[in-house]
């Protein structure tokens, strides 16, 4: 039997972790996470397990989905193929972040499957109030080739529509100037646009 007391425990535990990564990012290179795995044959366990650790991921999402920091993207909605690639990205080290390579870690690769899956059928956070989005940049009709009309994303590709600018500016310049190279199409199609260009369609994206 599971003590009550497990999943509050195990997730205070988890989240005191999480806000010490930066920390040790400071300190020296990312050491994997070995994860917190269940009892064999122990699926209530497993679940109270995963639900401890996708707690932490509300410390920088945020618990109704809106993130903390306009730097953080919004996951709630975005499509599980697009979600499970980038827990895998950063597990591999194929994409770079200190904090999400110590997250992505501490899940076991069928928790990958279920943070994903859990996270893509949770509702997009509507915002108070409209933005009104400007004109379509020219460059526009080359990004819904993937992202779809209005960006609300397809099998290809992530919604971006109503996603922050702060992150959409800052990923467009991480693929522009190869800091970020988990998507060879974005890398070329960033770098063939002007700073100017992306930051146009980071604000045109954001208000949609």
């Amino acid at each position: 039997m599971i003590n009550n007391h497990f999943p509050t425990v195990f997730a205070v535990l988890v989240i005191l972790a999480a806000q010490a990564a930066p920390v040790r990012a400071a300190e020296g290179a990312h050491i994997p996470e070995v994860p917190a795995v269940a009892s064999p044959g122990n699926p209530a366990e497993a679940q109270a397990i995963l639900g401890a650790k996708l707690l932490v991921c509300n410390t920088c999402h945020g618990a109704d989905g809106v993130p903390r920091n306009v730097g953080t993207p919004i996951i709630w909605g975005l499509q599980e193929n697009y979600l499970l690639k980038q827990l895998h990205d950063f597990q591999s080290g194929d994409r770079n972040n200190e904090v999400m390579s110590w997250m992505s870690t501490a899940l076991t690769p069928a928790e990958l499957s279920a943070a994903a899956a859990s996270f893509s059928k949770k509702s997009w956070p509507a915002r108070p109030v409209a933005a009104a989005s400007a004109s379509p940049p020219g460059t526009a009709a080359v990004c819904q080739i993937c992202h779809q009309q209005n960006f609300v994303g397809g099998p290809a590709a992530p919604r971006l529509a109503g996603q922050r600018y702060e992150y959409l500016v800052e990923a467009m310049r991480r693929f522009a100037e190869g800091e970020r190279t988990n998507s060879a199409d974005m890398t070329n199609i960033m770098k063939a646009m002007a700073p100017a260009e992306r930051e146009a369609m980071a604000r045109y994206i954001s208000g949609l």
